[in-house]
């Protein structure tokens, strides 16, 4: 055993940076005239990292030692095991694994010179754990994704709908500027995780745009919009079919209509006065007042002829006054006494109910305008619901799809 300065001392380093191994170090010469030199020191380098697949990947850095004065011939490096570096006394780190640290003895010839010049080059192997990235940074995007989708099952009366997707887009605003800090700056390379993000960022935003075309689907009535054709087929019949989804309250004929019982006659005191049969029909609205005025109508098609119309309801008084007269006056001469007040009771009351048959058709005109706009507002309601469920299943099977992509197309998983 000996000191260095008393022996010849070689000129190795890292290639990549400069160290200084002055330090006072015993050298070992053994009997074969071989030295044995083990400088103390920390060794630093720098190596290109990808991060491709951060935070599921797997570095490799290379530390390259040589001589860069004396060639093969007059130092001659080897290994001093074939295995590579010993790495018995490695302490654990928290971010990375260090999975080997294999070396090898490399020759190359210059054409400068016809001498080998030897170097060792280790190649030092690193696994990220990527546990505190999936609980920390993928668990959390996944629930906030899933949050995003479950915002197509609120109604869109509750006034949140929107408020949720914009505020789940600036939670993973948040999230993606945590990825872009703890990873390198690098233009070479997209990270997964990054790209993961992206599409869970692109999926939240298409959500909003969504959710303002759902809402403003529901919102619309017959005075401001007029669904069109194409979108009452395909948002009406094609894609309610497709989903599973019926309208409530509608049965399978539509807007079916079904027949009333009603009285066919009235008993009067002395006299029945048939009435033709009439169909009640009935109102989307269930309203009995509403099919109470659409007798209206009906009386006025049976009883239209080819001469001028009579009213029903005149003719009804007429003859139930007449029959009241007769059997109160038993005929003869107080009957035609009284004719002329009967005839002139007569007019004013055919004035007076057509005056009433007027205002109840105006009524009935309002009620129909009426159950028209909000069966347009419904159908409306209807598009939106649909649109809804629709988007929540591409945007469901979008988060799933892109959740396990990531995962299986990464090399690794869960590294603890």
């Amino acid at each position: 055993m000996t000191f260095i300065d008393s022996n010849w001392f070689r000129s190795t380093t890292t290639a990549d940076e400069g160290f200084d191994g002055t330090y006072p170090t015993n050298v070992v010469v053994r009997n074969n005239g071989s030295c044995f030199y083990l400088p103390p020191g920390i060794f630093k380098s720098t190596c290109k990292i990808d991060i491709t697949w951060f935070p599921f990947d797997d570095q490799r850095c290379e530390m390259k030692f040589g001589s860069w004065t004396y060639d093969g011939l007059q130092l001659d490096l080897q290994l001093q095991d074939d295995g590579g570096g010993d790495i018995s006394n490695f302490i654990t780190n928290g971010e990375w694994d260090l999975l080997g640290v294999p070396g090898k003895r490399n020759e190359l010839y210059y054409n400068c010179c016809p001498e080998p010049y030897i170097d060792i080059t280790f190649v030092i192997i690193i696994r990220r754990r990527t546990l505190y990235y999936f609980f920390n940074l993928i668990v959390p995007c996944v629930l906030i994704a899933s949050m995003a989708v479950l915002g197509f099952t609120l109604p869109p009366d509750s006034g949140e709908k929107l408020s949720l997707g914009v505020t789940i887009l600036l939670s993973l605003t948040v999230f993606l500027n945590m990825v872009a800090e703890t990873m390198p700056a690098t233009s070479e390379a997209v990270p997964l995780l990054g790209t993961y993000f992206n599409c869970i960022m692109f999926m939240v935003a298409s959500s909003v745009v969504s959710t303002i075309l759902i809402l403003n689907y529901h919102h619309r009535n017959a005075d401001t919009h007029i669904m069109s054709p194409w979108v009452r087929l395909v948002f009406l019949t094609w894609l309610p079919k497709i989903l599973l989804m019926h309208r409530p309250g509608q049965g399978n004929n539509g807007n079916s209509y079904s027949s009333t019982s009603r009285p066919s006659s009235v008993q009067t005191d002395r006299k029945t006065i048939n009435f033709p049969d009439v169909e009640l029909k009935e109102r989307s609205s269930k309203s009995l007042l509403a099919n109470v005025l659409d007798i209206d109508d009906d009386f006025r098609h049976n009883y239209r002829g080819g001469g001028t119309p009579t009213p029903l309801p005149a003719t009804f008084f007429r003859a139930v006054y007449r029959n009241n007269e007769e059997t109160n006056n038993g005929g003869g001469p107080r009957l035609q006494e009284q004719g002329i007040v009967s005839s002139h009771t007569c007019i004013s009351a055919d004035y007076e109910l057509a005056m009433i048959l007027k205002e109840i058709r105006f009524i009935t005109d309002q009620m129909r305008k009426e159950d028209e706009a909000h069966s347009i507002t419904r159908d409306w309601q209807f598009a939106a619901m649909v649109v809804d469920r629709l988007c929540l299943i591409i945007f469901t099977l979008f988060t799933i799809i892109a959740t396990l992509a990531v995962l299986f197309s990464a090399p690794h998983i869960i590294v603890s």
